[in-house]
């Protein structure tokens, strides 16, 4: 029994935290426990030392010390400043009266208020319960389809995990040991056409099923004229410039996400006081629930950096790359088979968890097979975003459920959700298919041969000393 333990340490201790999760055990401590238990197994075999604790302290100070992770309260507290202060509820009412004449236009509104909330706020929930709020209602009282409704909240709402400043691109940078910075700008491309592809669906739902996506009637649009493209601008351009302040700066090259973050949250308060919605139970909520989520996401670093320091010890690494780096298919099995996982893994497990747990054993063999991380990170973070939209775990489902009036039920919930991830399921294939849609909007350093480089030193030519007398000199006289 010994010598099994010994020779399959590393299967046996992942299967364990598998299963520790599957029974729903509390993430980060199913990790700490699998990695402090595993460890004293190995030390007690004499497969690892004592000494192998003694790096605990330095890990766990290393996640505490990490300037990339303070982006994380900065950008929570942003979007929550944002979608309490009712910056939500103003968009969608007057999105929804500039779409309101034409078939679908409430759920374009809501498509394209959700990738503007997503490049504010940075948070699902917040997304996804406020258009649950504001839209679900107004959609379902002029004749949309509950399925349809409720899907494209859904999905749109999710799209503030891919749409920088996403906090997963965040966690995702900084399991990769990439920049934050090359990961938003290689995710901005493939998240505006992700938010495409969510629009040609409702377009091809309103050719082919006007009856499920009418157009609002007259009385129901007050504003027209004038008055709408004025309403438009005072409402749209708040949001546009704090885009531009946090997203601009960083893509300029001018502040680093951390920095981007606090001027964000600062933006945000700033607005917060113009609409004169700023008070202090406001205030308290949006810190109250910032330090719950940064303290959900340490906590489970903590509890991954206990587990990999055990895994490590034990070789794990070396199992994984040689149970996925000999794959048949080279790349392309690899990726297949890894976004498969992660597609599967997504029912039971949130985005956090995935980043924390399996993106840093993926993250060598992917480098190790030349497939560069940056897209790689992208192309996980485009997966993982199904988990959602998950039937029946997907938390965006869950959100939307908790506000979602009587006559909408779970299973509309469900059926409206599946359309939109089989377009996320399109969107990686389509990312697999054309990387430089990631690839092509990174700073290229200039690739150079060192194979071809050739170091030509200048040639001197010396002409020899004259000798003594030819130079009109008198000889030297000799030495007594």
């Amino acid at each position: 029994m010994s010598e099994f333990m010994i020779a399959n340490m590393a299967p046996i201790m992942f299967i364990s935290m598998i299963a520790f999760l599957l029974v729903g055990f509390p993430v980060a401590f199913a990790l700490a426990a699998n990695g402090i238990v595993f460890g004293l197994i190995g030390i007690e075999l004499g497969l690892l030392g004592p000494q192998l604790f003694q790096a605990l302290p330095d890990r766990i100070f290393g996640v505490m010390a990490n300037e990339t992770l303070l982006a994380v309260p900065f950008f929570t507290f942003m979007g929550l400043i944002l979608e309490r202060s009712g910056m939500a509820e103003d968009l969608l009412d007057t999105i929804g009266q500039l779409f309101g004449p034409i078939r679908g236009g409430l759920a374009y509104a809501v498509i394209f208020v959700g990738a503007l909330l997503a490049a504010t706020t940075g948070v699902v929930a917040a997304s996804v319960i406020s258009m649950g709020l504001i839209s679900l209602p107004i959609m379902l009282r002029y004749g949309y389809d509950k399925r349809l409704a409720s899907g494209v909240i859904a999905a749109s709402g999710t799209l503030a995990q891919i749409i920088p400043p996403s906090l997963v691109l965040i966690v995702m940078a900084d399991q990769l040991g990439k920049s934050v910075g090359d990961m938003y700008a290689g995710a901005l491309i493939p998240s505006l056409l992700l938010t495409g592809l969510y629009v040609l669906f409702v377009l091809g739902v309103s050719i082919f099923k006007p009856a499920w996506v009418p157009a609002l009637p007259p009385e129901a649009r007050p504003l027209h004229g004038r008055k709408l493209v004025l309403r438009t601008l005072t409402t749209l351009v708040p949001p546009l410039l704090l885009i531009f302040l946090v997203l601009g700066t960083i893509f300029l090259g001018i502040a680093t996400p951390t920095e981007g973050g606090a001027m964000g949250a600062a933006g945000a308060l700033l607005l917060a006081v113009l609409r004169r919605r700023l008070d202090w139970k406001l205030l308290r909520q949006a810190m109250e629930s910032t330090a719950k989520l940064t303290t959900f996401v340490v906590f489970i670093l903590i509890g991954a950096r206990v587990f990999s320091l055990t895994f490590y010890g034990v070789d794990g690494h070396v199992w994984v790359e040689h149970l996925l780096g000999d794959l048949p298919g080279g790349q392309i099995g690899f990726l297949i088979l890894v976004n498969l996982m992660i597609f599967v893994l997504a029912f039971f497990l949130d985005y956090f968890e995935l980043a924390f747990i399996v993106v840093p054993l993926l993250a060598p063999v992917a480098d190790k097979l030349g497939i560069d991380l940056i897209w790689f990170g992208v192309l996980l973070a485009i997966n993982m975003q199904t988990s959602f939209l998950h039937p029946p775990f997907g938390f965006a489902l869950f959100f939307l459920r908790s506000v979602a009036p009587p006559a909408v039920k779970s299973t509309h919930i469900y059926w409206g959700a599946l359309p939109f991830v089989g377009i996320q399921i399109l969107m990686v294939a389509i990312v697999i298919a054309f990387p430089q849609l990631v690839t092509g909007n990174l700073d290229k350093a200039q690739e150079v041969d060192l194979d071809t480089i050739k170091i030509e030193a200048p040639t001197y030519e010396f002409e020899a000393p004259p000798p003594p007398g030819e130079t009109g000199e008198p000889e030297a006289p000799p030495a007594n």
